[in-house]
C-alpha cells in the first residue's frame, strides 16, 4: 500500500503537469514557428532513509516534437521561413543567445529587427539595426538589404546578416522563456548557405486533434490516480478499525 500511495500521489502530480504542458501546446497551435513541448514520466525510488517501497513518478522537461510545421507564402517582406534544421539567434531577456524558429519579424522602436515576441534579431555583429528606409528585403542566406529613405531602388544597401545556425533536436532544449538553447558541449555551427525562405512563414506544428485526445486521456488518468489514493485511504482506514477492535 505504501509503494501505491506514493506512486499515485506523484503520479497525479506529474499528470497535471503534462496537462499544462498539452494546454500550453494547444495555446500556441495557431504561433508561427512553436514546436509542441513533450511530456514523459517515469518512476524512480526516493533516495534517503524511509521504507524501500517508496517510489516516486519522476517527469522529464525539454523535450520536444522535432517535426517541423508547414510553410505557408505569406509575401510579407519581414517573414522568414528557416530551412531544414536552421535556427535564427535572438537576444534573450537575461542578454543570453537564445534560438526560435519564429520569423514573423519586425523593427521595433528602437530600429532592431525583432521577433513577434520582443527578442531582438542577432546578425553576425550583435543586434541587427535597421536603419531608416523605404524598403527592407531579407535574401535567401538571411542577407537583410534596405533601401535609404529619399534614395532610389538602385541604391539598395546590404546592413546585416541574420545569424542561423543548424543544429538538430539532439542538441537543444527549450528554456523556460520558450527560446531553445544548446546543450552543454555542443557549438552553434553556422548554416551555409541558403538558410531562410523569404516571404514565408513555418507554422506550429502541434496537432490539435492529438492534443485535445491526449488532454482527454491526462484528465482520465488524473482522476484515476485521485481515485486509487481515496481507495487507500479507505483500506487503511479499515484496517485501523480491524486493529481497535483485537
Amino acid at each position: 500500500m505504501d509503494r501505491a500511495l506514493f506512486i499515485a500521489m506523484t503520479g497525479a502530480s506529474q499528470t497535471r503537469q503534462a496537462l499544462g504542458v498539452t494546454t500550453n501546446n494547444l495555446a500556441n497551435v495557431s504561433t508561427a514557428g512553436f514546436r509542441a513541448e513533450l511530456a514523459a514520466a517515469g518512476s524512480a525510488p526516493v533516495a534517503g532513509a524511509g521504507w524501500a517501497t517508496r517510489v516516486n513518478a519522476v517527469g522529464s522537461a525539454g523535450g520536444f516534437d522535432a517535426r517541423a510545421g508547414g510553410v505557408v507564402n505569406t509575401g510579407r517582406a519581414l517573414d522568414i521561413a528557416l530551412r531544414g534544421d536552421g535556427w535564427l539567434a535572438v537576444q534573450a531577456d537575461d542578454g543570453t543567445v537564445g534560438y526560435t524558429r519564429a520569423g514573423n519579424l519586425q523593427v521595433n522602436a528602437l530600429g532592431q529587427l525583432a521577433t513577434a515576441a520582443g527578442h531582438p534579431v542577432l546578425g553576425d555583429g550583435g543586434p541587427v539595426a535597421v536603419p531608416p528606409h523605404d524598403d527592407l528585403a531579407i535574401g535567401d542566406d538571411g542577407t537583410v538589404s534596405i533601401v535609404p529613405t529619399g534614395a532610389g531602388p538602385d541604391t539598395r544597401a546590404a546592413v546585416a546578416r541574420l545569424q542561423v545556425i543548424e543544429a538538430g533536436p539532439e542538441t537543444l532544449m527549450r528554456g523556460a522563456d520558450g527560446l531553445f538553447r544548446l546543450r552543454e558541449g555542443e557549438a552553434a555551427l553556422p548554416m551555409a548557405g541558403d538558410s531562410v525562405i523569404p516571404g514565408a512563414l513555418e507554422q506550429s506544428n502541434v496537432n490539435a486533434t492529438e492534443a485535445l485526445v491526449s488532454m482527454i486521456e491526462q484528465s482520465r488518468k488524473f482522476e484515476m490516480q485521485v481515485r486509487m489514493m481515496r481507495t487507500l485511504e479507505n483500506n487503511a482506514e479499515a484496517g485501523a478499525r480491524l486493529l481497535r477492535q483485537t
